[in-house]
């Protein structure tokens, strides 16, 4: 479908025609609520994508000769309900399928938030459908294909190249996640009660791997994937919405525009630029400020968790006129609560970095050589590069250059692998 719209073209200059541009605007901004709102009437995640995909081609088709209606996405909505009608009424077993009619046809696809049997209030069926889709009996790989398929309407050709697996490959992994929903009875519905909060976490993740994987591509040979940002980005804004009394929702999209601000900045001539090197005349500041705004606005609400945290760090990062001006003391004293919260091996190699960074070069090495005794962050690149850097400080260049080999040995990433090589080409006569 996105292919689709920007084909319809005015002849005058290869520009989109009105009625395209509209049907683009419906489809990015209308298409999840459209889509879910018929999950809800006919339980079938397959069925409403196609009548669906189905209506957006009519309105390519019928809007250029017909004119753009007063109401795109009511058309659309109608005309996608019309024909999920019409497939219904030709499958077998009519009468078990009466039901199923009777709803399409007295229901609003559009319908205001609603109550569903297991709730606890009324939810807005696109909230619905991510819950379902990050359920936990699917896998996580299927959860975040399903999302960024349903939730976020990209193509299964999209999201097979954010995998890195063949069309056919995704198209198979998506038929039978949403097989799994229908034969498993995984129920569509916001979850009530003590069941809310693990599964809000599993919707938080999902949208986090989403961006992560995009901003810092592990396979790509671009370090970044926009893309992958920027839909991850528009997820979390979703959620924020419909969920606006959750800080750790709020904390996520703050976190994921302190990152993506320095988008720009984070690679130069194909290689990446660390932090303190980067142009920070290049940082989107208008986003900066909204996701400062936005982790204030979360941790004033008094339940703080590991997003919010991450995002007040960030925040220390992204605020700071120059490297020299960070608040390394304050960044320390939050991974220290983060390490609390979540004392993942990761987190404290932050921290070890932190302490570095705020004057105590040797208390942060020794903080990272004991972290890698057990070997548990021996493949992780990143590991090494960081003690790389504190040796090279202290100048024990020796040192120093053998870990950066080792960061080079587990790093894949070509982008990454560039940054590592000319940091060993630096090197003159080894001091120690």
């Amino acid at each position: 479908m996105r292919g689709e719209a920007s084909q319809s073209r005015s002849a005058a200059g290869g520009t989109p025609s009105v009625p395209a541009r509209v049907v683009e605007r419906v489809y990015r901004e209308e298409r999840a609520a459209i889509v879910a709102g018929l999950i809800r009437l006919c339980g079938d995640f397959s069925l409403a994508e196609d009548v669906v995909q189905d209506a957006f081609s009519k309105a390519l088709e019928r809007w250029p000769k017909d004119g753009v209606p007063p109401n795109p996405a009511g058309w659309v909505a109608t005309s996608a309900r019309r024909r999920a009608i019409d497939l219904v009424r030709r499958a077998d077993r009519f009468r078990e399928k009466a039901a199923l009619l009777r709803r399409l046809g007295e229901a609003e696809v559009e319908a205001s938030p609603v109550v569903l049997p297991g709730e606890d209030g009324p939810h807005d069926d696109r909230l619905r459908v991510l819950f379902t889709c990050c359920h936990p009996g699917l896998s996580m790989e299927a959860q975040v294909a399903l999302t960024l398929r349903v939730v976020g309407g990209l193509s299964t050709r999209e999201i097979a190249r954010a995998f890195l697996v063949a069309d056919t490959t995704m198209g198979q992994r998506l038929v039978r996640a949403k097989a799994k929903i229908r034969d498993a009875g995984i129920p569509f519905r916001v979850p009530a009660g003590p069941a809310l909060e693990p599964r809000l976490g599993t919707v938080l993740s999902v949208l986090y791997l989403i961006f992560n994987e995009g901003y810092a591509a592990t396979e790509s040979e671009e370090l970044v994937r926009s893309d992958l940002c920027t839909e991850a980005v528009r997820l979390a804004r979703l959620v924020v919405e419909l969920m606006p009394r959750e800080p750790e929702a709020r904390g996520l999209l703050a976190l994921m525009l302190l990152h993506d601000s320095r988008r720009e900045a984070r690679v130069a001539y194909g290689e990446v630029v660390l932090l303190e090197d980067q142009d920070r005349s290049r940082w989107d500041h208008a986003m900066i400020d909204e996701g400062a705004a936005l982790v204030e606005e979360a941790l004033r609400q008094g339940r703080v968790g590991p997003y919010q945290i991450q995002a007040a760090i960030a925040a220390l990062h992204a605020r700071a006129p120059a490297p020299g001006a960070t608040d390394w003391p304050q960044i320390v004293a939050l991974y220290t609560v983060l390490e609390r919260i979540r004392p993942t091996p990761i987190v404290r190699l932050n921290r070890a970095v932190a302490i570095a960074m705020a004057g105590d070069i040797p208390g942060g090495l020794e903080m990272m050589d004991a972290l890698g005794e057990d070997g548990s962050l021996d493949r992780y690149h990143l590991f090494h590069s960081a003690r790389a850097d504190l040796l090279r400080r202290l100048g024990r260049t020796r040192a120093s250059g053998e870990a950066y080999e080792r960061a080079l040995a587990v790093c894949s990433h070509p982008v990454e692998r560039r940054f590592l090589k000319r940091r060993l080409s630096e090197f003159g006569e080894p001091s120690e």
